[in-house]
């Protein structure tokens, strides 16, 4: 919720721009003020990007997500908690603390800010009058940093100093965790990312970053400790007031890491988390949600189009408008698979890797279209090794649209050399020994292993499916339009109506690599 003179000051900075006085009006003002300004989160901050206060008896867990706003447009409320307004009719006592604050966030959208903003405020925090108020949780405005405006005799009073210092000896010291996929993500991203700890601190208040120990220490002696979720264990120990935790939906073995979390957080009145992260389809993501202490706000791109670059997000709508990626990664929505679907999403993440190990065998699977007019079906392409660890890997996708056969064949025969592949799997039922000679047109010696479908799409794409549920297949990186045509697959074999082209070739390749016996024969064109 916004400070009153906050929301005073933006009130006057619009007008200033209305009337063209802005330049006048912050040349009057000392650069100190300056500063206050250009550092205050809650002068520039989206309202939805402020932490909320309480949960109202009648408000969704789930935060509608307003219209993109301008620099300083006039606070909007929304329909959940993140305003920190009461419904309509409701007391304060209808009213419960919030446990969770879950920032569902496109890329660009301002959610790691946010969630900097947010550990920064803790850390400044000033205890209360009473210090030992049951009232004030972690996070919440009773808790957050002494309004600057106050007039300075009033701060340097005696009573004041006084004040301040027995209140300083009374409150315990703020201890933070700062939990991420790998340290190395904590410290690139949460600390010294541009949107980082480091980055939005005025220089009086910055924290002194100690890698080597994995801290931060403020001045007023607030701690925050470094954390990578791929080590759980070290969360056994140490206690917190609050944690952040960024990209919570890409960690290996979440749910681990996140119960020792909430183990840990066991200091103060309330303890609190922020989770940051682009959503994905995850069993931990949806208890969160579905959690009554959670309070859900989704962040979209273009919620934050004045701090993009201005082609970043034409370009990213045309790439991406309509399709389950661009509602993941940009508008900030969680992308279920299809009820009657094969594949699951978090089958896929979990097992992503970035790099893949020593291959035994290479395959090239390659599913021809009938006809290569531009609104034919594909020309399904996809790369896959098995690797020394035993498990399958997909290397690449190089599928194309509407080409033809000459086109798919140089493609096909590309990603063949370009992985060193020990041989082709060509589906042959369209076009049977065409397939095969018109790869010969360019090549006449390499093995191709000829196979022929006598199963629905479906029947066979089951046990490579169970491959997935068993953790014996990884993506080496991302493959988006396989991927969805994989989480789209429905009973009847298609895609929303289409072949699904990709998905087809996928399940060649594994078939081959992990189904098939590997003395099959294969076919040497000579």
């Amino acid at each position: 919720m916004r400070k009153t003179y906050a929301a005073k000051l933006r009130n006057v900075l619009n007008a200033s721009i209305a009337n063209g006085r802005l330049s006048e009006v912050l040349n009057e003002l000392s650069a100190d003020e300056l500063e206050f300004i250009s550092h205050d989160w809650e002068l520039w901050a989206r309202d939805e990007q402020l932490a909320p206060v309480l949960i109202g008896a009648s408000d969704s867990r789930s935060a509608s997500r307003p219209e993109a706003p301008g620099l300083l447009d006039e606070p909007r409320a929304t329909s959940s908690a993140p305003g920190g307004r009461l419904p309509a009719g409701e007391s304060p006592g209808a009213n419960k603390q919030w446990r969770v604050w879950l920032l569902l966030g496109g890329r660009g959208s301002g959610k790691t800010r946010a969630g900097a903003e947010w550990v920064r405020s803790l850390a400044l925090s000033e205890p209360p009058d009473d210090a030992t108020s049951p009232h004030t949780a972690a996070g919440s405005p009773q808790g957050s940093r002494r309004e600057q405006t106050k007039n300075s005799d009033d701060a340097t009073s005696p009573r004041a100093t006084a004040g301040s210092r027995n209140a300083s000896r009374s409150a315990p010291t703020i201890r933070i965790a700062l939990v991420g996929k790998t340290l190395a993500d904590v410290r690139n991203v949460m600390i010294e990312g541009q949107s980082g700890l480091l980055a939005i601190h005025p220089p009086k208040e910055r924290p002194l970053f100690e890698p080597s120990k994995r801290r931060l220490t403020w001045p007023n002696g607030a701690v925050a400790e470094l954390f990578s979720a791929d080590e759980a264990e070290a969360l056994r120990g140490p206690q917190f007031t609050a944690a952040w935790c960024d990209e919570l939906a890409k960690w290996r073995g979440a749910e681990r890491a996140w119960d020792m979390l909430q183990f840990a957080l066991r200091l103060g009145e309330a303890p609190r988390v922020c989770v940051t992260t682009t959503p994905r389809a995850t069993k931990l993501l949806k208890q969160i949600i579905a959690d009554e202490a959670t309070v859900t706000v989704n962040l979209a791109t273009a919620d934050n189009a004045t701090n993009l670059a201005p082609t970043f997000l034409a370009e990213m709508t045309r790439r991406y408008a309509g399709s389950a990626i661009g509602r993941q990664e940009l508008l900030g929505e969680i992308v279920e698979d299809a009820s009657d679907g094969l594949w699951r999403r978090h089958w896929i993440e979990e097992a992503r890797v970035t790099a893949a190990p020593e291959m035994q065998r290479v395959v090239v699977a390659l599913d021809p279209p009938v006809t290569a007019t531009a609104s034919s079906d594909a020309c399904g392409i996809v790369v896959a090794g098995l690797g020394v660890d035993k498990r399958a890997y997909i290397l690449a996708d190089r599928t194309i649209q509407g080409r033809t056969p000459e086109l798919w064949a140089r493609a096909a025969l590309g990603a063949y050399d370009d992985f060193e592949a020990d041989r082709m799997v060509a589906e042959v039922n369209q076009g049977g020994d065409l397939v095969i000679s018109v790869l010969q047109q360019f090549r006449e010696n390499f093995p191709v292993v000829k196979v022929r479908a006598t199963r629905g799409k479906w029947v066979r794409a089951e046990p490579v499916a169970a491959l997935y549920a068993e953790g014996r297949v990884a993506h080496v990186g991302r493959f988006d339009a396989l991927e969805d045509q994989m989480c789209a697959f429905g009973s009847d074999g298609t895609v929303k109506g289409r072949s699904p082209d990709r998905a087809d070739a996928l399940v060649w390749a594994l078939t081959d690599l992990l189904l098939s016996d590997t003395t099959k024969p294969s076919v040497r064109m000579l």
